[in-house]
């Protein structure tokens, strides 16, 4: 299958290109290397720089049969900052690319939905069913992505999938011998966080320790890249015209903050200093997805653990410093 990967220059998309490339699939990156990285392009991928506007339409014209869609601003901060600038890049790019694939004939896609369209639900585990309530423009400019998909499906007879889920975590390691990891400025994922204080000899903050949780930080949802991109593949064959399937990604139990930071130990044999602030304002307590729906149709569940999450990370981490 030829297969369009756009954004995959950045960390998700290009570890899942990696794994499109292993599994025998002909691949096209299509990235504009705002925050992906040129050398993430996985040995064996095509790659063209530039945006969904300006390049989809030709891209797809050279034979694509699906497209797996990760192309688009993830800042929730940022997001609130320039409402209009998430509007613009992840509806409005996303709506280029579906109208530029809906003139060619191509009707697959896989969408790297979130689970902040839920915005701050009233019951953990969260599942499908629960409503969407966005918080940020960048929970809601997802959503609206996923509407649309919808209304594609129904009225062009695309065959899309939604999978959305939480925190992303670790590196993957593909043949070869190459590593796929985080990189992203500013970054604001606990673990990479964590690991690069541990590198930089300092401290990590933890906003709030008196959550009604077992130790009284947060939990969150974490899963390793490799099994979400696994979970990508597995969506790709599960398309079907005129359905738009939605499935949450998620490990079932969640980590807490307290969690991370004592495996991040463990797996650097280095002692972390913490200093504990204030809560931030809109933390929920606890924030899990279930995955229950993908596993009963898709057979797919997370299979590696926090301590794999952390040590790839840290391998992923120790790889650049030491090239």
């Amino acid at each position: 299958m030829r297969v369009l990967v756009t954004g995959g220059a950045g960390y998700i998309g290009s570890v899942v290109a990696a794994q499109l490339v292993a599994a025998g699939h002909e691949v096209t990156v299509l990235d504009d290397l705002s925050t992906g990285y040129a050398d993430a392009v996985p040995a064996g991928a095509g790659f063209v720089k530039g945006t969904l506007r300006d390049c989809a339409a030709e891209v797809l014209a050279d034979g694509i049969d699906a497209v797996l869609h990760f192309a688009a601003k993830s800042l929730v901060g940022e997001s609130v900052a320039e409402p209009a600038r998430y509007w613009s890049a992840n509806l409005g790019g996303t709506v280029a690319l579906l109208e530029a694939m809906r003139e060619i004939g191509v009707r697959t896609i896989v969408f790297s939905s979130t689970a902040a369209v839920y915005g701050e639900p009233e019951r953990t585990p969260i599942t499908e069913t629960e409503p969407a309530r966005p918080t940020s423009p960048y929970g809601a400019s997802k959503l609206a992505v996923d509407t649309t998909l919808t209304e594609f499906a129904r009225l062009y007879g695309f065959g899309a999938v939604s999978l959305r889920y939480f925190n992303v975590a670790g590196a993957h390691r593909a043949e070869g011998g190459a590593w796929f990891g985080e990189r992203h400025h500013p970054e604001t994922h606990l673990i990479p966080n964590v690991l690069a204080s541990v590198a930089a000899g300092g401290r990590v903050q933890v906003f709030g320790d008196d959550y009604p949780t077992p130790d009284g930080t947060c939990v969150r949802d974490y899963i390793h890249v490799t099994d979400l991109a696994d979970a990508h593949l597995r969506a790709l064959g599960a398309c079907r015209p005129g359905q738009h399937r939605v499935y949450n990604l998620g490990n079932g139990t969640g980590f807490s903050v307290r969690q991370v930071i004592d495996v991040c130990a463990e797996v650097t044999g280095m002692e972390i200093e913490v200093d504990v602030t204030a809560r931030r304002p809109g933390d929920p307590a606890v924030l899990i997805a279930s995955a229950e729906r993908i596993t009963a149709e898709l057979g797919w569940r997370a299979d590696r653990d926090l301590r794999a999450m952390a040590a790839d990370a840290w391998a992923f981490t120790q790889a650049r410093t030491n090239r």
